[in-house]
């Protein structure tokens, strides 16, 4: 009967630290998560092309891939400020596929399956993919797209989006639904693909070597994004 007792004992002491952790946790959790607009979030930030594949270019030469990728970082700093912890698909000069894949299209195509495998992966609440468009020289603006069937993405992508067009004022474009883009019909989780303008319009590539400017681009997703989960509070 003793050795009933002694057994017990220990079992009955873990079960009480398990149970005033799991009140402990509780209690930190309720009332930490409201510290940083971002707490608990975890977001994935894809910063288009690199490597064989920089995307498009301007007259001068500016990639898009290099300008995604320091846009990205300033909005990676904005999340993990506001207490999300961000991952990146990339944060240097590289694409994902393997290194002995061979030949410019068969490298794009694996590297899309990369992000989209890292993405569904990660256990992460939402991803933005950052891009820069091209076409005429007289088009412009910041544009967010989104896949339709995720209606997180839909109010996501027009808060985002309303906050480009207030505080950049270069743009009267709306956020889009779009079912034709691989990454967002790919995903397994809310996401935004946005396409940070138009390097093929002189003045506005020229933005984009603009230090504070890149910074205002950052800082407009992130307020778009805290409104976004401020809302859903």
């Amino acid at each position: 009967m003793k050795k009933m007792i002694w057994l017990a004992f220990p079992l009955l002491a873990i079960a009480l630290i398990v149970g005033v952790y799991n009140i402990f946790s509780a209690y930190w959790s309720e009332n930490t998560s409201g510290l940083l607009p971002l707490s608990g979030q975890v977001i994935v930030i894809d910063p288009g092309h690199g490597g064989v594949d920089g995307g498009s270019s301007s007259r001068e030469g500016l990639m898009e891939d290099e300008v995604a990728l320091e846009i990205s970082f300033r909005l990676r700093d904005y999340l993990q400020s506001a207490g999300a912890l961000v991952l990146m698909t990339r944060e240097e000069d590289v694409d994902l596929a393997a290194p002995s894949t061979e030949g410019l299209r068969n490298r794009k195509v694996e590297d899309l399956q990369k992000r989209v495998q890292l993405i569904n992966e990660s256990g992460s609440d939402l991803f933005i993919s950052l891009h820069l468009n091209a076409g005429s020289s007289n088009w412009r603006g910041a544009q967010t797209f989104y896949n339709p069937a995720f209606t997180e993405s839909q109010m996501m992508a027009e808060t985002v989006q309303g906050e480009l067009t207030r505080q950049l004022e270069n743009t009267n474009r709306k956020a889009a639904g779009v079912n034709n883009i691989y990454m967002l019909d790919s995903a397994e989780i809310p996401g935004l693909l946005i396409e940070a303008g138009f390097l093929s319009n002189p003045e506005e590539a020229g933005r984009f070597e603009d230090e504070e400017y890149l910074d205002q681009m950052a800082a407009s997703i992130y307020q778009g994004l805290a409104r976004h989960f401020d809302a859903d509070q």
